[in-house]
């Protein structure tokens, strides 16, 4: 019965990989709404956006796009790569400094989503995604 239970458990995983990036992407692309938009809210801690050009700007249309493109699962392994290098940065630049421990740097959230990355660089989206559908339809199309 266990067997049969964790079975049926185990084959979900490719469909669980999917909701994972969909949750993920969704949460992250908010920082680059926050970012360039203002919304929900802007930086803190004056509810301002990024400067155009700077740093901190260029990580927010890194991550409003690239949160997209991985919400929609999308161009999943090069995006993911890049965006998984764009968190090592975020990390060792900006939290790393003031700190050893992330949870005392406030760098958790960059250290996730850099390993969460670099996961679905390797893994790929899912079955849920436009990257899996674009490959059903490049493998049904007569030749």
């Amino acid at each position: 019965m266990i067997s049969r239970i964790g079975t049926a458990w185990g084959s979900w995983a490719p469909r669980l990989r999917s909701v994972l990036r969909i949750v993920a992407a969704f949460m992250f692309f908010q920082n680059g709404t926050m970012k360039l938009l203002a919304w929900p809210m802007g930086m803190p801690p004056d509810n301002s956006t990024a400067i155009f050009g700077t740093q901190t700007w260029v990580g927010g249309v890194l991550e409003l796009v690239g949160g997209v493109l991985l919400l929609l699962g999308l161009f999943t392994r090069p995006v993911a790569f890049l965006l998984s290098g764009e968190m090592a940065v975020a990390y060792f630049q900006f939290h790393q400094p003031r700190g050893l421990w992330p949870i005392v740097n406030m760098g958790t959230p960059a250290v996730l989503y850099c390993f969460l990355w670099l996961y679905f660089s390797a893994a790929g989206a899912g079955p849920w995604s436009v990257d899996a559908l674009r490959t059903r339809n490049q493998l049904g199309a007569p030749s």
